[in-house]
């Protein structure tokens, strides 16, 4: 099975993570950025879903187990190559002409619920699943533009609750916080994401240019700010190397 593979339904196109937990390393990330190209290039749809096949869990975020022994190797160059193209990721999903919803049906941390809020649109499984930003926890810190991500979604004083105390909220409190459009039972998630993609149907390059202005300044985070922390090494605190290995 393909770490990330897609069919078209109409004018959507509905993608499935399969790497497990769906932690980001450079095969996944090459994965995820491969089918998106696909789908513009290949297909004419004009709404994307990304779904993940776990049964519990959307995306527990970077893989630490991979990143960390890179980084004992002292291979910074392959670390730094990491969140560069991580970077690619957030910013294809922030200027992509498909109008872009996730799934979110279960588990979304760190770099997972970062990745979440680089799409249009997120719903959410009600019955189970977190969304969680644990870094302070595991001795991580987030680069500027992880945080103009996250800040495009997630409320001020909300978004200091989750990064200071590490707080998991729930389906129906991202809902209350606008953090996610919908909140259902896993039975009827998908049901209810393809009733809201299919009323969607909008010319690729209007969205694709409105998304681009929107996120100007997100983008702008990205390739000006965090520049500086990757190159000198700020990605990981020393001390985080030896610290826990789930993210």
């Amino acid at each position: 099975m393909a770490l990330v593979e897609f069919h078209v339904e109409g004018h959507v196109a509905v993608a499935s993570m399969n790497n497990g937990e769906n932690r980001f390393n450079p095969a996944f990330l090459d994965a995820l950025l491969g089918t998106l190209d696909a789908i513009e290039t290949r297909t004419e749809a004009t709404v994307l879903v990304l779904r993940s096949s776990h049964e519990k869990i959307f995306s527990n975020g970077i893989d630490l187990e991979w990143l960390v022994s890179i980084i004992q190797k002292k291979d910074l160059a392959t670390a730094k190559a990491f969140f560069y193209r991580f970077n690619d990721l957030i910013k294809r999903l922030l200027t992509y002409p498909l109008i872009a919803v996730a799934a979110i049906s279960g588990h979304a941390f760190a770099a997972g619920a970062i990745f979440g809020c680089a799409f249009d649109f997120r719903f959410m499984r009600s019955d189970r699943g977190f969304f969680c930003l644990p870094e302070v926890d595991l001795g991580l810190c987030f680069l500027p533009g992880m945080n103009a991500v996250l800040s495009r979604v997630i409320p001020s004083d909300t978004l200091v609750e989750m990064q200071l105390t590490g707080v998991r909220l729930t389906a129906d409190m991202c809902l209350a916080h606008h953090i996610v459009k919908g909140a259902y039972h896993h039975h009827q998630l998908m049901d209810e994401v393809m009733a809201f993609a299919q009323q969607v149907n909008k010319q690729r390059s209007t969205v694709g240019e409105l998304k681009a202005r929107l996120n100007r300044s997100v983008i702008r985070s990205i390739d000006v700010e965090d520049v500086a922390y990757i190159e000198s090494g700020q990605f990981i605190p020393k001390e985080a190397i030896s610290g826990p290995k789930a993210h």
